[in-house]
């Protein structure tokens, strides 16, 4: 597979890269050149070609102007002349586009071999592909990065320039082959913004993060670039890394930190300036006003704002920030994503981070700091404040992003980056769609920690389903489609027929790559569903706390809850409001509220129905409180040896097999012993190897 990746903004060039010496040298450089290494080392991929402008710049690197460019074997920068050798920002780059789009397909066609997949970064380059696409025939994959629309909500201020930005993006959504997110928020959030957008085509692939040990790391050099600027270098450091640009919120930084200089020394790494390049406007402006703010505050001692810094720079002073036991900060007004908060947990650095947009997710995932409000700097003080002082939450968020950010790999986005992309292929191939399959048998399960924790498990279940393929397979979660999606990808689990999703309250059917809700489910007429109601009782329970917006479906609120007592008095309140609902408690934290008709057992049984399988040749598997109701009505239930205490009361009942085994090989053998059971012979399974 030939996968060509296409960005046209800022500097993008192997190491070293200067990353701030341009408004467009960014994180996505970053992702771009992790990203592409990783494909070039996965064993379906022979070549991972990037593709960006040509331009000549002494200031910005002579590099710039080389044609081609070895970062490793089977990994290039291809370098496109437009016949405009300026260096062009962002905005000046739509006048150019034309002739680069020209020169791209006129460079292609003289090629022997042209690429498979073209990955285009930012909806500008989505343009160019999408020519490629009309005039070569080559599917397109489209990242986003920053989205304009969430741009326009965070600043509040419309423009010609943005309103065609995003016009822009929402064509590059449409013509996508698939669109790939970062976080949760995106794919769940800001994309379902434009009016293109379509589920089947959003995968979310989380960004790896390279993170260099310890003993690679160069600290004096480190230390010398910041040690001017300080009067007592030995304080612990609050440290942040982002464009001088109006977006990342650096000023409030600084104000927040005001009335904390005696406790700590504050680093910002706001991109590379000099006398001689002084920067484009807006980062002109943002360094006037981050000096002005030292001296009005009299920060001189406490503040640290170097003129220029190495990628080397930025790991020691993760480093030296975390040995210090310090705090990094990212208060962006809008993050979509926020690569520099996961670099921060690789290092064991403890982070504040902007509520707005992918921080949601990954401190969540990672556990490793806390949220604020960009526009409150009296919250962004206090968030520093208390991980300075308190010890213990400090270590504990440490250890949390060491440990959590060790699954944060490139070599797992290039697997499952892969894996969209020969189902991408795959469907500009087919000729015609495969036929459904008659099944008379149905397995229910639910995906985490009944399905995931074991490969071998999940071996055996696609054993199994190959020599049964009587068997429908549906998967039964708390996650949404788009998170059920990526879970299965990762793992290597077998694309069921139904996803039943978001603890019940939803259903898709699958088909030859394409997903299509069931409209059906939950019956409306049955449901009376009246949300506003549901909200105006849990208002009334400010400690149970609402779960992030895109966990908040059509006939689903989601809660954290802390306590049982919480969730006993949360149902009586429910109760004595008369709202037919379903109050769901799992794993200790987690607080669902669904329509009385709605749940994982009401949507197992619509799509046993739908599948025309009798209920007596239905198996369910589950682990945890949201599989409850699912068990307790399937005749054939299984309970895999790794549940959680929530439902171990469960394993007495006589339709339910507690396994000796955990994850997927439980439900191995839960479908074993249920099938020894059923002394009728009614249900025969080929269980074939019985590790």
């Amino acid at each position: 597979m030939h996968i060509l990746s296409i960005a046209l903004g800022g500097c993008l060039r192997g190491e070293p890269v200067f990353y701030g010496i341009t408004e467009d040298t960014g994180g996505h450089i970053a992702y771009i050149l992790g990203e592409m290494r990783a494909l070039a080392r996965h064993p379906k991929v022979e070549h991972a070609e990037i593709v960006t402008r040509l331009f000549a710049d002494p200031k910005l690197g002579a590099i710039h102007s080389r044609k081609r460019e070895e970062l490793e074997p089977g990994c290039f920068i291809t370098r496109i002349d437009s016949g405009n050798r300026n260096y062009l920002a962002k905005d000046e780059l739509r006048a150019d586009r034309a002739a680069f789009t020209e020169a791209f397909i006129r460079e292609l066609r003289q090629r022997d071999r042209l690429p498979d997949l073209i990955h285009a970064h930012f909806a500008d380059a989505a343009d160019v592909a999408a020519h490629a696409q009309r005039t070569l025939g080559i599917p397109y994959i489209y990242t986003a990065h920053s989205l304009g629309m969430d741009k326009l909500e965070a600043t509040g201020t419309p423009c010609k320039v943005l309103d065609a930005r995003i016009a822009e993006e929402d064509r590059a959504i449409a013509r996508a082959s698939a669109v790939i997110g970062s976080s949760r928020d995106e794919c769940e959030r800001q994309l379902f913004a434009y009016p293109s957008a379509q589920l089947n085509r959003i995968h979310r692939l989380i960004p790896g993060v390279s993170a260099a040990r310890p003993t690679q790391i160069d600290l004096e050099s480190a230390n010398t670039l910041i040690a001017p600027f300080l009067r007592d270098p030995q304080k612990p450091v609050v440290l942040a890394i982002a464009r001088p640009v109006h977006k990342k919120n650096l000023c409030a930084l600084v104000e927040a930190f005001a009335p904390l200089r005696e406790r700590a020394n504050l680093v910002i790494l706001a991109g590379q300036r000099s006398a001689s390049n002084v920067g484009e406007r807006e980062q002109v402006e943002v360094m006037t006003e981050l000096l002005q703010l030292v001296d009005r505050h009299d920060l001189y001692g406490s503040v640290a704002l170097p003129k220029t810094h190495t990628s080397a720079d930025v790991a020691a002073l993760y480093e030296i920030a975390a040995r210090s036991r310090g705090v990094f900060v990212n208060p962006a007004l809008i993050e979509p994503y926020g690569l520099t908060i996961v670099e921060a947990a690789a290092h064991g650095l403890p982070v504040v981070a902007t509520k707005v947009g992918g921080p949601l997710d990954t401190i969540s995932e990672l556990e490793h700091g806390t949220l604020i409000d960009p526009r409150n700097i009296a919250e962004i003080g206090h968030a520093i404040a208390e991980l300075l002082t308190d010890e213990e939450r400090w270590s504990a968020c440490s250890r949390n992003g060491l440990r959590n950010a060790r699954a944060l790999s490139w070599e797992s986005y290039a697997n499952n980056f892969v894996g969209i992309a020969s189902e991408v292929l795959s469907s500009v191939q087919r000729v015609k769609p495969r036929g459904s399959k008659k099944h008379d048998k149905l397995i229910v399960s639910d995906l985490d920690n009944t399905l995931t924790g074991c490969t071998d498990g999940v071996d055996r279940l696609r054993a199994f389903l190959s020599a049964n393929p009587d068997f429908a397979f549906a998967i039964a979660t708390g996650r949404s489609l788009i998170e059920a999606r990526r879970i299965v990808r990762e793992w290597g689990i077998p694309q069921p027929a139904a996803w039943i999703t978001s603890v019940g309250s939803e259903i898709y059917w699958s088909k030859d790559a394409d997903y299509s809700r069931d409209r059906s489910f939950p019956c409306l007429a049955k449901a009376r569903w009246q949300p506003e109601l549901v909200d105006q009782v849990m208002a009334r329970f400010p400690k149970v706390q609402p779960q992030p917006g895109y966990e908040q479906r059509a006939f689903k609120r989601s809660y954290f809850y802390s306590n049982a007592d919480e969730v006993a008095t949360v149902r009586s309140a429910l109760r004595k409001a008369q709202l037919p609902v379903r109050v769901i408690a799992s794993h200790d934290r987690l607080l669902d509220i669904l329509p009385a008709s709605a749940g994982k057992a009401a949507a197992m049984q619509h799509v046993a129905a739908i599948l025309d399988i009798e209920p007596g040749c239905i198996f369910a598997a589950g682990d945890s409180g949201n599989d409850e109701d699912m068990l307790t009505a399937c005749e054939n239930a299984i309970i895999v040896q790794n549940h959680s205490d929530e439902i171990a009361r469960l394993a007495r009942r006589h339709n339910v097999y507690l396994a000796r085994r955990s994850h997927g090989q439980g439900v191995i053998e839960g479908l074993e012993a249920h099938g020894r059971r059923r002394a009728t012979g009614t249900v025969q399974l080929a269980i074939g190897d019985s590790r």
